[in-house]
């Protein structure tokens, strides 16, 4: 058995750290320049063992735990070295974990040796812990990874000073091999003999977690005074930890989102060195665009090229100037921009003419979707489970044995009422004292009633949900029944939305949803009322509560009110149930009494502040029911929602989205993708082209300047924080590719919506092939091998391991609830139909079943796609009728067709679609054939990291370790497939000695992105 130990040199600092009273406050987790998707968990000890991240992981402490007030942090823990006088953290904390960093601060009381700040493991044999006084076996501070039984000798260092206050940071980087230890901000020691994995340490079960206690028999319990311990899930930078010693000191948080620069912890390369295809290039192509004034020109990311030693390169990716306003083009004329090619001298112009022609016409809704339950999955051409059915049915089995009561618990817990025996609370987001929860709830809606759309296939299951559905909408119904109206007969309350008052015995709004501090008094909370939580939240963003864990902050109240009223909407829509479309409207009536009278200025604020102001999209939620319902203050509820800085730039609407202004650079992509989605929804109700521009605007930039190789649009190390769109467009290596992870699930969740929304007015095939692309190779490649358990964030650096959660659906993130919608309605965008009824669009090839009951017509599709290139329709009914096929970008091979086996002459150019017109009879067979080929998606202003697809598959290099470069690989410059081998329909490669396959078909480490050189 092997055990790595660490023995690391203290440098101390040579002056104390100046005194005065500090009282540490809780912050969102952007704490000092460190993305919120970092930490896992964070002990302020300011009385109590709470963990005041968003995760929920709160500590139990022990019988001996104490907290005392101290002269420069304020109230701290205190453990006196015995009586039980230690902190146990949930043994979930350490799960699956890619690296750990562990950051305090100790004011230690003895030196008995043996003492640990930290202890984390399963046994004595495999653990984690720091020594600050040394242990039995060695003096002097020790940090250890232990992963065996046997004891080696290590470094030996001084020990930790007595009785001052010490900031200790231990950081384990897996990817680099290493492990560093601070000490005041000062490099105490570092070392490479560390396991390859965590997992070596931690295993895969729930482990014993102390802080101030060993796992070791015999060792003494810590004595000190412990102040802001914090557990992150990545390898913290010098930077970040020199920014958690230097904020303590002064007093102050870092909690802002853009914040710090990017940490150089990427593969540099020469930025004058030609990569790629742009190493053979000998001209590029300038281009000529017209816009109309006021609007910013739409720019092709790509150009034409010429190439030389008859190399056949791709089209060229320019990087033009991303202005931040549109004063460019105020007025009629012309104008020349220049654009950049990276790594060459070449510099292509744009020469842009700026007319004066009035305001260009958007196009009408062409197109309609069919219902789920008249499109089926189906087995492959050689009857074996797709991936969408394996998918589904993972989603669809566990959902059928979940509890409506667990979904339910959080709501009758605000109003007070009595749980049924038995009933559970979910967990992670949903828990009792998280000011999201409900947000699983609508989620849950939705995923039922498409459910119970899809399973017409199993009656027995689809009889399931729909009593499911109904007893969460009387539920629920009977909840709002009580709002506003009095408890009991002549009792006094408040129907008045606007005029909620305070909770009862309290002096103003908070978001305490404690046993003790929750208010239930829902007789005053207004008319209407439906929430897993009281009216406070709502009420404090409109007085400018700020994101954050204490009661005096609230976490994005509205988001989590668009997920109960589109699962409202959505049980409406399948079954009827009027109960859930009043439950809607009593709450959206409540919603539009308070928002309209809050200030235009006051609305532009909080729709723009950082996560409190998510509103997820309550303007797509206002828009629909305004549809429905066809009641006007619906619609004026919606435009209450319009973001008018992102969407208009101002309240004059002179800029932003409308105007083709980037204006989401920097921000939360998933705050800002549905309230974009929200905008194309507004146009289908509204008519105003604004709307329609908003949408397809943000669209084309978000997937040309934001993209990664799966789909995702989000990863930002400027601004630090995973969750936000890059400081600067066009720049992905420069500023993305987080350290904490990358494209996050829920945001192509709502790409692919917002994709498949605009393709119904639009019909270009560049948003059929993105949707192929994000679902292929996102949000197949999300959900675990075995269980519905399903990535929040999808790492993309060199050796990532994605991360795998709620498996029993008791727990959810964000993208735990997207999940349970994405996979029960995998089947919604591969066909679409005219409104007349006279067209029918084939936009994915997947095997299916469409009844097109309109027209009396079945489609069955027939298909090994993507483990064959070619896919049968098989028409069932008559008719005359066209039908449009995709022809993917990527279909650069050839597009060949047959009806009824005879070879046709038509003209197939790859990105459009093919309209194919026929009196078509029962029986017809139109069969398709597009010839794979390997194909490079570069990053934009690094080209040759790339990524590796054959056909619409992404391949994903299989790596045996953590490794903190990109994996190597050469091709074959005029032909890339000459440098591969591997069977096509296994879809399995090899290149340069590495085993290539689907993201989709990935659980272990992988290398998405390559360093690819062409030769």
């Amino acid at each position: 058995m092997k055990m790595y130990k660490v023995f690391l040199r203290i440098i101390l600092l040579s002056a104390l750290l100046p005194a005065g009273a500090y009282t540490a406050r809780a912050q969102d987790q952007i704490l000092d320049g460190i993305g919120e998707t970092g930490m896992i968990a964070r002990y302020v000890f300011n009385g109590d063992t709470r963990d005041w991240s968003r995760n929920n992981l709160h500590g139990t402490p022990g019988t001996g735990v104490q907290f005392v007030n101290d002269s420069r942090f304020g109230k701290v823990l205190s453990l006196s070295g015995e009586g039980n006088a230690f902190v146990t953290l949930p043994g979930e904390t350490l799960t699956d974990l890619e690296s750990i960093s562990i950051s305090g601060w100790i004011y230690l009381r003895s030196n008995r040796a043996g003492q640990r700040f930290f202890d984390f493991g399963t046994s004595a044999g495999r653990h984690f812990s720091a020594a600050p006084s040394g242990t039995k076996s060695g003096e002097g501070y020790q940090a250890l990874l232990t992963t065996g039984e046997e004891n080696l000798t290590g470094a030996v260092s001084p020990a930790i000073e007595l009785n001052k206050w010490v900031h200790l940071a231990i950081v384990v980087d897996i990817p680099s091999q290493s492990m560093i230890t601070y000490v005041d901000n000062k490099p105490a020691g570092e070392t490479t003999a560390i396991p390859r994995e965590l997992a070596a340490v931690f295993g895969h079960s729930a482990n014993r977690l102390y802080i101030g206690k060993s796992l070791l028999a015999g060792d003494p319990d810590l004595n000190a005074l412990i102040h802001d311990f914090r557990i992150y899930r990545v390898p913290l930078t010098r930077r970040e930890v020199a920014g958690i010693y230097y904020n303590a000191t002064r007093g102050s948080q870092g909690s802002t989102v853009n914040v710090g620069k990017p940490e150089e912890n990427l593969p540099q390369f020469s930025p004058a060195e030609s990569q790629l295809y742009n190493a053979y290039l000998t001209a590029v192509s300038d281009i000529e665009v017209e816009t109309e004034a006021g609007n910013l020109p739409r720019l092709p990311s790509h150009v034409p090229g010429t190439y030389r030693n008859g190399v056949e390169g791709p089209p060229v990716r320019v990087i033009w100037p991303a202005p931040t306003d549109n004063s460019d083009v105020l007025e009629a004329g012309r104008y020349t921009l220049t654009g950049r090619v990276a790594g060459t001298n070449f510099h292509p112009k744009a020469l842009v003419t700026v007319k004066n022609t009035g305001s260009a016409t958007t196009p009408d809704a062409q197109l309609e979707t069919f219902d789920l339950s008249r499109v089926s999955l189906e087995t492959d051409a050689h009857h074996h489970d797709t991936k969408f059915i394996e998918n589904r049915d993972k989603f669809i089995n566990t959902l059928s044995k979940t509890n409506p009561d667990a979904f339910l618990y959080m709501f009758r817990h605000a109003f007070g009422q009595p749980q049924p025996e038995g009933a559970r609370p979910l967990g992670v987001w949903d828990s009792q004292d998280t000011k999201l929860r409900g947000h699983a709830t609508g989620h849950y809606l939705t995923a039922i009633a498409q459910a119970y759309a899809g399973t017409g296939y199993d009656k027995a299951l689809q009889a399931g949900f729909a009593q499911k559905m109904e007893y969460m909408v009387n539920t629920l119904y009977d909840l709002a029944q009580l709002s506003g109206k009095p408890k009991t007969a002549g009792g006094e309350y408040v129907a008045d939305p606007v005029a909620v008052p305070v909770g009862p015995g309290k002096t103003a709004y908070d978001s305490d949803l404690s046993q003790e501090g929750i208010r239930n008094d829902y007789w005053n909370w207004g008319k209407g009322f439906i929430s897993a939580y009281p009216p406070d939240q709502f009420i404090m963003l409109e007085h400018g509560a700020r994101y954050g864990g204490q009661k005096t902050q609230v976490w994005a109240p509205y988001y989590t009110l668009h997920k109960i009223l589109a699962g409202l909407m959505d049980v409406y829509d399948v079954s009827g149930n009027k109960k859930a479309l009043d439950v809607a409207s009593g709450m959206s009536d409540w919603v539009y009494a308070r928002l309209n009278q809050v200030p235009r200025d006051t609305l532009i604020k909080m729709w723009n502040t950082y996560i409190a102001g998510e509103f997820g999209g309550m303007n797509e939620a206002m828009a629909r029911l305004y549809h429905i319902t066809g009641q006007e203050k619906y619609l004026k509820t919606a435009q209450l929602f319009d973001n008018i800085k992102m969407f208009f730039g101002d309240a004059q609407h002179s800029h932003g989205l409308a105007k083709n202004v980037d204006t989401f650079r920097g921000l939360h992509a998933n705050q800002h993708i549905p309230q974009v989605v929200g905008s194309i929804e507004m146009y289908r109700v509204a008519h105003d082209p604004e709307y329609y521009k908003v949408a397809d605007n943000f669209w084309y930039k978000a997937v040309n300047d934001y993209m990664y190789s799966i789909g995702g649009v989000a990863g930002a190390r400027n601004p630090a924080n995973a969750e936000c769109f890059p400081i600067q467009p066009a720049s992905l290596y420069e500023n993305g590719f987080s350290a904490g992870g990358q494209n996050e699930t829920c945001a192509t969740y709502n790409m692919l919506k917002l994709t498949q929304n605009l393709f119904l007015f639009d019909q270009r095939a560049e948003l059929m092939d993105y949707y192929e692309r994000g679902l292929y190779n996102h949000i197949l490649a999300s959900v675990a091998e075995h269980t519905p358990a399903n990535t929040y964030h999808v790492p993309l650096r060199p050796g990532s391991v994605k991360q795998f959660g709620n498996p029993n659906m008791t727990g959810f993130t964000c993208c735990n609830g997207t999940a349970i919608e994405s996979n029960t309605k995998l089947q919604s965008a591969i066909y679409f139909k005219s409104r007349d009824n006279r067209s029918l669009y084939v936009n994915l090839y997947i095997p299916s079943t469409l009844h097109w009951t309109e027209r009396g017509i079945t489609v069955e599709q027939t298909t090994s796609f993507p483990k064959e290139d070619q896919t049968r329709l098989t028409i069932r009914g008559n008719g005359e009728f066209d039908v449009h096929v995709r022809v993917p970008s990527w279909a650069t091979k050839g597009f060949f067709v047959k009806i009824n086996g005879k070879a046709q002459k038509l003209k197939a150019v790859p990105g459009s679609y093919l309209k194919i017109s026929r009196k078509w009879k029962n029986g017809d067979v139109l069969e398709l054939r597009m010839p794979f080929g390997f194909h490079l998606d570069p990053v934009m202003d690094q080209p040759n990291i790339a990524s590796l697809f054959y056909g619409p598959v992404l391949l994903a290099a299989q790596e045996p370790e953590a490794r903190k470069d990109w994996r190597k690989v050469t091709l074959d410059a005029k032909d890339p497939g000459k440098s591969i081998q591997g069977d096509p329909q296994k879809l399995e490669f090899t290149v340069d000695g590495v085993v290539l396959k689907p993201f989709y078909e990935t659980y272990g480490r992988h290398s998405v992105y390559l360093d690819v050189t062409l030769k």
